[in-house]
């Protein structure tokens, strides 16, 4: 039995090793990489299928709902599965709803399929969130996770628009399905990463109290900052063919934000909590302010590039912040999956609001100014956890070092 054990772990990667971030960052992006390539999705789905701006805003919106509703079930499971046999079998599921969507030309049919499409894929999420947990510094391993996410969502969004008017949107699905079959190749080679017990208090009880305002204020903060963002990219392609914007310049342009925001995902690998969170994502945050309001002057191709890169320099850098911000609140997992909750719940929300703000006459300035008011509002929620988890890490670093 012990053989047997030997060789089925004799093949696996180090549990905190570069491999494994990078395994548990494609087991974490598989169930929701249509996010990453939402602007191609939307587009897609408005060119090859002839949805209308709403319905294609809809689709995605039903897609991260549906992810979001699977994240929170997964959150009150995720002490008591067994991750990996989990993890096949949303991949299995995930690769299912994708070749079904290929079928699919009615936009209420393509809702309903994509809204289990992501309740599938939230849960995916889930589990993949709570394996970072497990391991040390998991704000690393989210770094890395956008590092993925940003480097392969800008070749989607590269190629994707110009594939579906030759291929339909069969080439949109093909591409997921893709990632997720790479994905299921990964999981295999991944530790074990079994449920960590709390701390034991003196009276040998588990400290499994969680600070529940600052955890409040964090998940508002990651809600309003992906609800914003993702309400502006969902429709990026529009606003830019609203400003004459030819679309192998819009498309380069989305691949380089992309690319060129891995270095903001980078920068959390190396700095980590060097210096602290809240001076971080302060200056992030106001620097993503900056990148919205100067997409009032997209007509300028220039603004519009250095714009994109900015704002996908910050996307990157802010996230793992705060989703490393969630997952210090408890060692199980269950936090950094409610995180996972709260993220897809702003992704979600942010296409459908920005569907409606457009609305027919497609007012892209009334767009950009909403997300600028709802940035702010997530930096004024973050702000005070950030410096609560800073002053608690200060401390800890304080007594390592006295004794």
């Amino acid at each position: 039995m012990n053989t047997q054990s030997g060789s089925s772990h004799r093949h696996r990667v180090a549990a905190d090793g570069a491999a494994a971030r990078i395994f548990m960052a494609f087991l974490a992006t598989a169930g929701l990489f249509y996010a990453n390539i939402m602007p191609a999705i939307v587009d897609g789905l408005i060119e090859g299928l002839g949805f209308s701006v709403q319905d294609a805003g809809f689709v995605g919106s039903a897609n991260v709902y549906g992810a979001a509703v699977g994240a929170l079930i997964i959150v009150f499971m995720i002490r008591r599965i067994s991750w990996r046999p989990t993890a096949y079998t949303l991949l299995c599921a995930l690769i299912s709803m994708d070749l079904l969507s290929m079928l699919v030309a009615s936009p209420n049919i393509m809702i309903a399929a994509r809204f289990l499409h992501g309740m599938f894929g939230g849960a995916l999420v889930g589990v993949g969130f709570a394996v970072i947990a497990r391991a040390s510094n998991p704000d690393r391993t989210f770094g890395v996770l956008l590092v993925v996410q940003f480097g392969l969502g800008g070749l989607g969004n590269l190629f994707l628009p110009r594939l579906v008017p030759i291929f339909g949107t069969e080439a949109l699905f093909l591409s997921l399905i893709a990632f997720s079959l790479l994905t299921l190749c990964m999981v295999p080679f991944l530790a074990e990463y079994p449920v960590r017990k709390p701390e034991v208090r003196a009276a040998g009880e588990y400290a499994v109290r969680v600070a529940m305002r600052p955890l409040l204020l964090t998940l508002l903060a990651i809600f309003l900052f992906q609800a914003a963002n993702m309400g502006l990219f969902a429709f990026i392609i529009g606003l830019a063919r609203e400003a004459s914007l030819e679309l192998d310049f819009i498309t380069l342009t989305l691949a380089l934000s992309g690319w060129v925001g891995i270095v903001g995902a980078l920068l959390v690998v190396v700095l980590h909590t060097q210096f602290g969170r809240t001076r971080p994502l302060a200056i992030a945050l106001l620097l993503t302010m900056g990148g919205f309001w100067a997409l009032h002057f997209s007509a300028n191709a220039t603004l519009f590039l250095v714009a994109n890169c900015l704002m996908g320099i910050t996307w990157a850098f802010i996230i793992p912040y705060l989703l490393g911000l969630a997952a210090d609140f408890d060692k199980t997992g269950q936090m950094a999956a409610l995180g996972g909750f709260a993220s897809k719940m702003g992704l979600a929300s942010g296409p459908l609001v920005g569907g409606l703000l457009l609305g027919d006459n497609e007012n892209y300035g009334l767009l950009i100014n909403v997300g600028i008011v709802v940035l702010v509002a997530s930096m004024l929620a973050g702000v005070a956890p950030a410096l609560r988890q800073d002053r608690i890490t200060k401390k800890e670093r304080a007594l390592a070092q006295a004794s």
